[in-house]
């Protein structure tokens, strides 16, 4: 299970590994590195994924740099963390805390 203090020790650029997925999905969703890193820092994790795989994953809510809400799927190991992808949650499928899918 992923923790927020392995999160936390990590969170540096230099420790992040960015999937040509995720460039491109970040590049779209105008979302910078440095929200990535404030959204882990701000965040909490709200949904585990241990089944994944090569390594389980997480779901982290945090903020960005400009104080929205930000959504930060990752994984990590002892020296790296894994941006798998990241967006804006939207109010349509999210409650009002953004933690909790619609519908469910």
């Amino acid at each position: 299970m992923i923790t927020m203090e392995q999160l936390k020790a990590l969170n540096k650029i230099e420790n992040m590994a960015i999937t040509e997925h995720a460039r491109i999905r970040l590049y779209e969703r105008n979302i910078s590195i440095d929200d990535i890193v404030n959204g882990i820092n701000t965040g909490e994790i709200i949904k585990q994924y241990e089944d994944d795989k090569p390594l389980s994953s997480c779901l982290v809510l945090g903020f960005s740099v400009e104080s929205e809400y930000i959504h930060i799927v990752l994984s990590c190991d002892i020296d790296f963390i894994y941006l798998i992808t990241a967006y804006f949650p939207d109010t349509d499928m999210w409650e009002n805390d953004f933690k909790t899918r619609k519908g469910r």
